[in-house]
This record gives C-alpha cells, sequence and structure tokens, in this order.
C-alpha cells in the first residue's frame, strides 16, 4: 500500500511538473504567431492619401504602423502633396504598377477615383478605403467615421448652441464622398428635427483654409443674422474662425462647429473661438485599414480566385471608427501625448 501511495504521488509530481512546462512555453509564445497572424516582412502595404504630410494623417498612419509591427510586414506611405484627384490618381497608378501586398487609400474624390482603384483590384491587389470612400469601386472594404451620423451629431450640437432656431450654414468639400455625408445628415437633420432653424446655405470651402475663410466672409456678409457655420473639415474650421474674427471681432456669438482634431483646430477649442469640433478615431482606421489587407492577402494568396462568385470575404464591408464631440470642456483630453 505504501509502495502504490508513493506510485500516485510520483504521477501527480510528473503531472504538475508537465502542466507548469506547458505555461511557461505557451506564456513564452507570441499571440500573433500563434493565431496565424505573422507575414513576411518582404510584404510591402501602401497607404495613399491627399494633402501627404498634414497634420490630420499622423495618427492614421500611426495605426497603419503599429499594425505592420504586430503582423511582421512592411508599409509605405504615399499621396498627391495637393487636395488633387489627378494627382492621386497618378500616384495610385504607380503603386499598382509595383505590385504591393495591398493598398489602403482615402479616395480624394470618389468618382474620379474609382476606375483606378478597380484596375488595382482587378490586377490582384487589396484594396480598402479609410476615411473619405468610393463606394462605387470594387473595394473590399470601408473604414471610418459613419459621416452620415457625425453631421447628425454635429445639428444636434448646432441646435444646443443657437437655442434651436436661426439661420445656420455649411462649409464642405462636395466631390469629396465622406464631406457630402456630413452635410447631408447635418441638413436634414436641422430640418427634420429643430424647425425654427433653417439650413441657408452651402458653400464650398474646397478644403482649403483661405478657401474657406473668404467663403465665410461671404456668408457673412449675405446673411448678417447668421447664428452659426458647420465646417466639414479642419481648415474650413480655422478659415471660419479667421473670418469671423476679422469681420464680427473678438466679441462675435456665431457658433462654430468645426471637424477633426489637428493641433491648431484644438487650441480654437481652447480659446473658445470654436464652439466644437468632432473627433474621428483616426487611429483605428490605419490599424484596422492594414489588418484588414493582411488577411485579404493571405487569402488571395491561397486561392487566386477568392472572393469571386460569392465566396465570403474575410473582412466585413464597413467598419465604423467612431466619433466624438470635443468642447472646450474636453479639449485637453484630445492633443497628442
Amino acid at each position: 500500500m505504501k509502495k502504490l501511495w508513493l506510485v500516485y504521488v510520483l504521477l501527480i509530481g510528473i503531472f504538475l511538473v508537465y502542466v507548469l512546462n506547458y505555461k511557461l512555453q505557451a506564456s513564452s509564445t507570441d499571440p500573433w504567431e500563434t493565431a496565424g497572424l505573422r507575414g513576411n516582412i518582404e510584404d510591402k502595404y501602401v497607404m495613399v492619401t491627399f494633402q501627404l504630410g498634414i497634420d490630420y494623417w499622423k495618427s492614421v498612419l500611426k495605426g497603419f504602423e503599429d499594425a505592420a509591427e504586430e503582423l511582421n510586414v512592411s508599409v509605405e506611405y504615399h499621396g498627391s502633396t495637393q487636395h488633387d484627384a489627378n494627382e492621386q490618381m497618378t500616384v495610385l497608378e504607380q503603386i499598382i504598377a509595383r505590385k504591393p501586398a495591398g493598398i489602403a487609400i482615402s479616395a480624394v474624390n470618389s468618382e474620379l477615383l474609382t476606375a483606378t482603384i478597380n484596375k488595382a483590384v482587378d490586377s490582384g491587389i487589396p484594396v480598402v478605403l479609410f476615411d473619405s470612400g468610393a463606394p462605387a469601386s470594387k473595394a473590399y472594404s470601408f473604414l471610418g467615421t459613419d459621416n452620415y451620423n457625425a453631421g447628425v451629431e454635429a445639428a444636434r450640437k448646432m441646435a444646443e448652441l443657437t437655442g434651436g432656431e436661426g439661420e445656420v450654414a455649411i462649409i464642405t468639400t462636395p466631390e469629396q464622398h465622406n464631406h457630402q455625408e456630413r452635410t447631408d445628415g447635418f441638413s436634414v437633420t436641422i430640418r427634420s428635427e429643430f424647425p425654427e432653424m433653417k439650413v441657408v446655405a452651402v458653400k464650398d470651402g474646397h478644403g482649403d483654409q483661405v478657401a474657406s475663410r473668404e467663403a465665410a466672409g461671404q456668408l457673412l456678409a449675405a446673411y448678417p443674422q447668421l447664428k452659426g457655420i458647420f465646417a466639414t473639415e479642419s481648415n474650413g474650421g480655422i478659415g471660419v474662425a479667421e473670418a469671423v474674427r476679422k469681420i464680427q471681432g473678438t466679441d462675435s456669438r456665431l457658433q462654430i462647429i468645426s471637424f477633426d482634431t489637428d493641433k491648431g483646430t484644438l487650441d480654437l477649442v481652447k480659446d473658445g473661438r470654436i464652439a466644437a469640433t468632432m473627433a474621428q478615431g483616426t487611429w483605428n482606421m490605419g490599424f484596422w485599414s492594414l489588418t484588414e489587407l493582411f488577411h485579404l492577402h493571405r487569402g488571395l494568396l491561397e486561392d487566386s480566385s477568392a472572393y469571386l462568385n460569392n465566396k465570403p470575404l474575410p473582412v466585413p464591408d464597413t467598419v465604423d471608427t467612431g466619433i466624438d464631440v470635443v468642447t472646450r470642456a474636453n479639449v485637453e483630453n484630445y492633443y497628442a501625448k
């Protein structure tokens, strides 16, 4: 009996050593590698934007780079230097010719970029869109703000700021799909939820600070009772703030709602010259764009006809990366750390 008891103790000891060793090995394993999420450093994924180098893209690129580090792949960043669809198309054509593992692009013009995006997909390069989409294209997914809903939230914030009455206007970039959605969300919400308010004009700010300042000046001259302006991008918001200070002075009560969280916009919110700005989940756009491209590239390597003939995609059609309203009360939380 004593010998049998010793055998039991020995077997239990061996089992405990085995379990401990297993746990130690599991804890030292890279979780991405365990899940099969490790790529080849020679695989090159490319991000394409417009107005290359502006602050807005920095957080998106950081997310793209962070995903690349986790997945053990390489990334590049290219784009047009200006808000110019033809220049962006040329850049995209050059990238397609190099046959990267995948392309994430923010389309400066949803209609003009569609054919070139389709060319990339037809040549076997997975493409996802982020921030600004091209709905008619063959891109596999769109990752970005629910821009219509962002316009809805901006309208409700404007109503709160103006007491739910008076004339308001919009300065936007009409040829960009995301900006048109923001405009639509704002306009429809004002019309349907706030009968004492009216959108009296929509102006093209061309995504440019100077052009937006001029557009705001025209609005202030044409509508002296104007109570608020919604700018659908950050250059527009800064341009509007400049025009209001120049024409109405520091005591102006006109309410400005802008978009994004570049330092210039945040400084104006902190100073009280912009009442609110809409913060997008930009890091999420970059991180999940690369993650989706990685899965698409792997799928196409395994089966070059993948995703044709109604085969299921490994990525969702759309990913909402979120929106927050930034005011003077919480602005400090949105400065880059």
